[in-house]
Protein backbone atom coordinates (compact mmCIF):
# COMPACT_ATOMS: atom_id res chain seq x y z
CA UNK A 1 0.00 0.00 0.00
CA UNK A 2 1.34 3.52 -1.04
CA UNK A 3 2.20 6.32 1.69
CA UNK A 4 1.40 9.86 1.37
CA UNK A 5 2.61 12.46 3.40
CA UNK A 6 0.75 15.33 4.89
CA UNK A 7 1.52 18.74 6.68
CA UNK A 8 -1.39 19.59 9.06
CA UNK A 9 -1.94 22.66 10.74
CA UNK A 10 -3.41 22.64 14.67
CA UNK A 11 -4.42 25.59 16.19
CA UNK A 12 -6.66 25.96 19.74
CA UNK A 13 -7.79 29.25 21.80
CA UNK A 14 -9.85 27.81 24.42
CA UNK A 15 -9.36 25.17 27.35
CA UNK A 16 -10.60 22.01 27.78
CA UNK A 17 -12.22 20.24 30.82
CA UNK A 18 -9.74 17.69 30.46
CA UNK A 19 -6.70 18.69 28.46
CA UNK A 20 -6.08 22.45 29.99
CA UNK A 21 -4.92 25.17 28.35
CA UNK A 22 -4.97 25.45 24.73
CA UNK A 23 -1.34 24.87 23.66
CA UNK A 24 -2.26 21.27 26.22
CA UNK A 25 -5.09 20.59 23.83
CA UNK A 26 -2.74 21.13 20.65
CA UNK A 27 -0.11 18.67 21.82
CA UNK A 28 -3.11 16.55 22.91
CA UNK A 29 -4.82 16.53 19.52
CA UNK A 30 -1.50 15.81 18.09
CA UNK A 31 -1.04 12.26 19.89
CA UNK A 32 -5.15 11.28 19.26
CA UNK A 33 -3.32 11.95 15.45
CA UNK A 34 -0.50 9.43 16.02
CA UNK A 35 -2.84 6.17 16.27
CA UNK A 36 -3.57 3.33 14.33
CA UNK A 37 -2.99 4.33 10.49
CA UNK A 38 -2.04 7.63 10.95
CA UNK A 39 1.70 8.24 12.50
CA UNK A 40 2.99 11.61 13.31
CA UNK A 41 6.63 12.17 11.88
CA UNK A 42 7.64 15.11 13.20
CA UNK A 43 6.25 18.18 15.06
CA UNK A 44 6.87 22.02 15.33
CA UNK A 45 6.89 23.83 18.45
CA UNK A 46 3.80 25.23 19.73
CA UNK A 47 3.51 29.00 19.04
CA UNK A 48 1.50 31.79 20.37
CA UNK A 49 -0.36 34.19 18.18
CA UNK A 50 -2.96 36.67 18.48
CA UNK A 51 -5.88 36.07 17.41
CA UNK A 52 -8.04 37.06 14.08
CA UNK A 53 -11.17 38.22 13.99
CA UNK A 54 -13.78 37.66 16.51
CA UNK A 55 -11.86 34.93 17.92
CA UNK A 56 -11.03 36.83 21.27
CA UNK A 57 -7.67 35.21 22.82
CA UNK A 58 -5.19 34.27 21.73
CA UNK A 59 -4.29 31.37 19.87
CA UNK A 60 -1.93 27.99 19.97
CA UNK A 61 -0.79 27.30 17.04
CA UNK A 62 1.98 23.57 15.55
CA UNK A 63 2.16 21.73 12.39
CA UNK A 64 3.09 18.32 12.47
CA UNK A 65 4.22 15.71 9.30
CA UNK A 66 2.38 12.65 9.44
CA UNK A 67 2.57 9.75 7.24
CA UNK A 68 -0.66 7.75 6.07
CA UNK A 69 -1.96 5.29 3.41
CA UNK A 70 -5.38 7.82 3.67
CA UNK A 71 -6.10 9.33 0.63
CA UNK A 72 -7.22 13.47 1.17
CA UNK A 73 -10.66 13.00 1.71
CA UNK A 74 -10.55 10.16 4.66
CA UNK A 75 -7.73 11.55 6.02
CA UNK A 76 -10.24 14.97 6.36
CA UNK A 77 -12.73 12.54 7.77
CA UNK A 78 -10.41 11.49 10.46
CA UNK A 79 -9.18 14.83 11.37
CA UNK A 80 -12.91 16.11 11.93
CA UNK A 81 -13.61 12.86 13.92
CA UNK A 82 -10.65 14.03 16.22
CA UNK A 83 -12.10 17.63 16.12
CA UNK A 84 -15.66 16.68 17.20
CA UNK A 85 -13.93 14.35 20.05
CA UNK A 86 -12.41 17.29 21.26
CA UNK A 87 -15.57 18.80 21.70
CA UNK A 88 -15.24 21.40 18.34
CA UNK A 89 -18.63 22.27 17.40
CA UNK A 90 -19.80 24.47 14.12
CA UNK A 91 -19.71 27.79 14.65
CA UNK A 92 -19.07 31.51 13.15
CA UNK A 93 -15.97 31.60 11.12
CA UNK A 94 -13.08 33.05 12.91
CA UNK A 95 -15.03 32.49 16.59
CA UNK A 96 -13.09 30.51 19.33
CA UNK A 97 -12.62 27.09 19.30
CA UNK A 98 -11.22 24.33 21.00
CA UNK A 99 -9.35 22.83 18.39
CA UNK A 100 -9.07 23.17 14.66
CA UNK A 101 -7.01 20.96 12.15
CA UNK A 102 -6.62 21.43 8.86
CA UNK A 103 -4.78 19.65 5.85
CA UNK A 104 -1.84 22.13 4.35
CA UNK A 105 -0.31 20.03 2.01
CA UNK A 106 0.09 16.94 0.42
CA UNK A 107 2.98 15.05 -0.56
CA UNK A 108 1.48 14.33 -4.07
CA UNK A 109 0.99 18.36 -4.70
CA UNK A 110 -2.33 19.71 -5.32
CA UNK A 111 -5.99 17.80 -4.48
CA UNK A 112 -9.33 19.94 -5.43
CA UNK A 113 -12.47 18.22 -3.51
CA UNK A 114 -15.11 20.95 -4.57
CA UNK A 115 -15.83 23.35 -1.55
CA UNK A 116 -15.01 20.66 1.39
CA UNK A 117 -11.23 20.27 0.57
CA UNK A 118 -8.59 22.10 -1.21
CA UNK A 119 -4.69 21.11 -0.55
CA UNK A 120 -2.72 23.20 -0.22
CA UNK A 121 -5.11 24.72 1.95
CA UNK A 122 -6.59 27.70 0.30
CA UNK A 123 -5.18 30.17 2.86
CA UNK A 124 -1.68 28.88 3.67
CA UNK A 125 0.14 31.52 1.92
CA UNK A 126 -1.63 33.93 4.13
CA UNK A 127 -1.34 33.29 7.15
CA UNK A 128 1.77 33.51 9.52
CA UNK A 129 0.59 31.66 12.27
CA UNK A 130 0.45 28.55 9.58
CA UNK A 131 3.36 29.31 7.57
CA UNK A 132 6.17 29.96 10.74
CA UNK A 133 5.39 26.64 12.56
CA UNK A 134 5.42 24.89 8.65
CA UNK A 135 8.76 26.17 8.05
CA UNK A 136 10.07 24.01 10.72
CA UNK A 137 8.81 21.31 9.03
CA UNK A 138 8.66 21.78 5.26
CA UNK A 139 10.84 24.58 4.50
CA UNK A 140 11.23 23.67 0.76
CA UNK A 141 7.79 21.92 0.17
CA UNK A 142 5.95 23.77 -2.78
CA UNK A 143 3.06 25.90 -1.76
CA UNK A 144 0.20 27.48 -4.31
CA UNK A 145 0.07 29.44 -7.55
CA UNK A 146 3.87 29.90 -8.93
CA UNK A 147 5.21 26.88 -6.69
CA UNK A 148 6.85 29.10 -3.97
CA UNK A 149 8.25 27.02 -1.46
CA UNK A 150 6.97 27.51 2.15
CA UNK A 151 9.98 29.56 3.45
CA UNK A 152 9.53 31.87 0.39
CA UNK A 153 5.60 31.76 1.13
CA UNK A 154 6.67 33.02 4.72
CA UNK A 155 9.27 35.43 3.57
CA UNK A 156 7.20 36.89 1.05
CA UNK A 157 4.41 37.52 3.50
CA UNK A 158 6.51 39.25 6.27
CA UNK A 159 7.54 41.64 3.70
CA UNK A 160 4.27 42.45 2.53
CA UNK A 161 3.34 43.34 6.40
CA UNK A 162 6.15 44.90 7.35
Amino acid sequence: MRSYFYAIGLGSNRRHGRHGSPASVVRAAIAALDRCDIRVTAVSPVITTPALGPAGRSFANAAVMVETCLDPPILLDRIKAIEAAFGRRRGRRWGPRVIDLDILLWSEGAYRGGRRLSVPHRCVQLRDFVLKPLVALAADWRVGPGALTVRHARRRLIRRAG
